[in-house]
């Protein structure tokens, strides 16, 4: 029962490293990149016995002649390859349960994701109380845009001159 649920989560991390960076992914099958990127995270390359070369041989090895990703069960046939040279001192099984359970249940790792800050003159360029002249027009007091009303000069059609007081009285002046 222990070795089928280390198989399920070992089935369960391919899944996951198969669809990482990839929206169109299934889960079904994982590219070179993927493969390395999970080897690196599950520390199966050590940099002196297994390198990253070690491990692009190795997919290239497993994977169809034309194919450019691998499926599940070549991806236990590249692990296999893996193990003896990843564990040196262990026998063939053991080398393998032991890289099994280097991958198994381990996701993705996302190390150095930029994140977003508004510091210092971004932070001072997008505060709207401190625009001026046409740009402070385009907003209210809260700082929530305005729209188009905040971006075009409404054309007054009345008839009469800009900031002329007697606006609409021309009627009552006139007798008719």
């Amino acid at each position: 029962m222990a070795e089928n649920t280390e198989m399920a989560s070992l089935e369960e991390s391919f899944r996951k490293f198969a669809i990482y960076g990839d929206t169109k992914a299934t889960g079904q099958e994982m590219n070179g990149k993927n493969w390395a990127k999970l080897c690196k995270d599950c520390k199966v390359t050590d940099g002196k016995s297994v390198t990253s070369t070690d491990v692009d041989i190795v997919f290239s090895k497993v994977k169809g002649k034309t194919a450019r990703v691998i499926n599940y069960e070549e991806f236990k046939k590249a692990l296999e390859e893996l193990a003896p040279k990843r564990f040196k001192d262990k026998s063939k099984e053991e080398a393998y349960e032991a890289i099994c359970q280097l991958v198994a249940g381990k996701e993705p790792i996302n190390v150095g994701v930029t994140k977003a800050k508004t510091v210092g003159a971004v932070e001072r360029l997008t505060d709207t109380s401190k625009y001026t002249g046409s740009h402070k027009e385009r907003f209210d007091e809260s700082g929530k845009g305005k729209g188009k009303s905040g971006r075009e000069n409404i054309v007054d059609t009345s008839g009469y001159v800009s900031a002329y007081k007697n606006a609409g009285t021309y009627d009552s002046k006139v007798k008719k």
